[in-house]
């Protein structure tokens, strides 16, 4: 290999696969979804917002890279599975799911309804289930895939008054590692993101449960090591990392982001 083409090679890490992203409307899933198709992937985004999604394709194009975006609300069992069956057979295969979509409620036991409770983890758990499960029958026929669960670092450790968040981002992480030690044989590779505190619009929750914006600004910069937010484009190249051959012996981790909050 020429040093041109492996320059080339490392700039598009990803050229020639297939990903799908859902949430990728806004925050993290449209910072990864741009980086995806930036490291040369061809990027299926989905969001709930048609509108956002589109934008973030709009985005991830005007980056370089190939796009196409789709509205899916992740609670549809069937929408999901037909997205990706689709995004498979447009594309002759699929090589990189994340999963990304979830919800942020905060509360202690006797504030969070069981409504929210159920809300919870139809979003943070069920959704990643139903995704990864209709991806992994798909990679396994075409020989290997990866598999990025968004979890959080309250999949980690625990934090106060957030009971539906801290237990189902916890669940996140163990049904990631479950299925990464069922599918590694088959070359299949699932990880868990887990970012902390990122300045996106998700942190709604712990803003209110805080007391405010001015609060959480002092908790960000008084409880993390590194006293700053952590920015979407960081937690991108992780997700790049993860979908990469970068990680390659990597499965069943839960890779933490969050400045040296959960220290």
């Amino acid at each position: 290999m020429t040093r041109a083409a492996a320059t080339a090679s490392d700039l598009r890490p990803l050229a020639g696969r297939v990903a799908l992203v859902t949430g990728a409307g806004s925050g993290i899933g449209r910072a990864g979804a741009i980086a995806l198709a930036r490291a040369g992937a061809h990027v299926v985004v989905t969001d709930r917002d048609g509108a956002a999604a589109a934008d973030t394709c709009a985005a991830a194009s005007a980056a370089g890279g190939s796009a196409q975006s789709h509205a899916l609300d992740v609670t549809d069992d069937r929408a999901v599975e037909a997205a990706i069956g689709a995004a498979s057979a447009a594309h002759g295969r699929l090589d990189i799911l994340h999963s990304h979509a979830g919800v942020q409620i905060q509360g202690t036991l006797e504030e969070v309804t069981v409504r929210d409770m159920d809300l919870s983890w139809a979003l943070n758990v069920r959704s990643h289930f139903v995704a990864a499960r209709a991806a992994v029958a798909l990679m396994r026929a075409q020989g290997g895939g990866s598999i990025i669960i968004t979890a959080s670092n309250s999949g980690v450790q625990f934090d106060r008054e957030m009971i539906a968040y801290a237990t189902t981002k916890h669940a996140a992480v163990a049904m990631t590692r479950q299925m990464a030690a069922d599918y590694a044989r088959f070359n299949i590779r699932i990880n868990a993101l887990c970012p902390g505190f990122v300045d996106t619009p998700f942190n709604a929750g712990f803003e209110v449960q805080m007391g405010g914006r001015q609060a959480l600004e002092r908790y960000v910069a008084t409880a993390i090591p590194m006293g700053r937010w952590g920015d979407a484009r960081e937690v991108a190249e992780a997700i790049v990392f993860l979908a990469s051959d970068a990680s390659s012996f990597m499965t069943g981790h839960a890779l933490v982001i969050d400045g040296g909050e959960s220290i």
